[in-house]
């Protein structure tokens, strides 16, 4: 049996839905300034495609890294964590 390689992992909350199986997650993370120590809250969006079309705003989701689907989707939905309140 061939072994696949590992594919990166990130968690984050859905900022859109808009788009036909296809959602923005966005990914923040809080990195020390190195010169003045300050905390900065940096934010990374990723464009994955859903195929169920089950996500909603404010859902907290784990996506994976998977081969180009589009121009910018090169993420895939694997689960919802938590449902937007």
């Amino acid at each position: 049996m061939e072994k696949r390689n590992l594919r990166k992992e990130r968690i984050g909350v859905v900022s859109s839905n808009k788009m036909e199986k296809s959602i923005v997650v966005n990914e923040v993370s809080k990195a020390k300034h190195p010169m003045y120590g300050k905390f900065v809250i940096k934010t990374k969006k990723y464009v994955a495609h859903d195929e169920k079309n089950d996500c909603n705003e404010g859902d907290t989701v784990k996506i994976m890294e998977t081969r180009p689907l589009s121009k910018t989707k090169r993420w895939r939905l694997v689960e919802i964590l938590e449902r937007a309140k």
